[in-house]
């Protein structure tokens, strides 16, 4: 069996968005096994019985300085969406539905999208935007999206992290070993390097 990291995000997640900005600079690509485990961070928020960050002006104001903090500290170019938070409903079924050759470029154009353009992904017409940059069509994309078969892949695999205990995103998981936060990176990559 082959070694792998699982990482488990949210377009809408800014440490998910930081943690992939540091695998894009380890190059992981050449390096490590990464499977991507597209979750609905709302809908595990919602099993867990858990009040997100973004719902508390306290915390709410403590993250947007931490990410910018750490963005600063690791050269990773970002902005604070304005639209935050926003229903990733559409985009994470979206990443679920497309074929896998096209999955990286709609994966950094969600990401970069959101996090470095502060675009409101929440609108269609932005994310039609994107699918024309990644040659995908609109139509078939917005059908695929309602398909009975995407929700339930998109609803089973957020049951499953919650099952595995995984509570927020990012969360890796090497060795049946949960890892959670960007901030805990090195010690996933630790694990899979021994």
């Amino acid at each position: 069996m082959t070694k792998s990291v699982e990482f488990y995000f949210d377009f809408i997640s800014p440490y998910s968005y930081l943690a992939y900005e540091k695998l894009k600079f380890l190059d992981y690509k050449n390096k490590i096994n990464i499977i991507f485990k597209p979750i609905l961070l709302g809908g595990l928020h919602k099993l867990g019985g858990i009040t997100a960050p973004a719902f508390n002006k306290h915390k709410m104001k403590n993250m947007k300085n931490d990410c910018e903090l750490v963005a600063k500290k690791n050269n990773i170019e970002f902005k604070w969406n304005d639209k935050f938070p926003v229903n990733s409903l559409q985009i994470m079924r979206g990443y679920l539905s497309i074929n896998n050759e096209l999955k990286e470029k709609f994966f950094d154009l969600c990401f970069d999208s959101y996090w470095k353009k502060n675009i409101d992904l929440s609108n269609s017409v932005n994310i039609e935007n994107i699918l024309n940059e990644c040659s995908i069509d609109k139509k078939n994309f917005f059908k695929d999206i309602e398909n009975q078969k995407i929700k339930d892949e998109l609803k089973k695999l957020t049951n499953d992290a919650f099952e595995k205990d995984i509570f927020g995103a990012p969360t890796f998981v090497v060795n049946n070993k949960i890892f959670w936060g960007q901030d805990r990176l090195d010690y996933a990559l630790d694990e899979y390097n021994s």
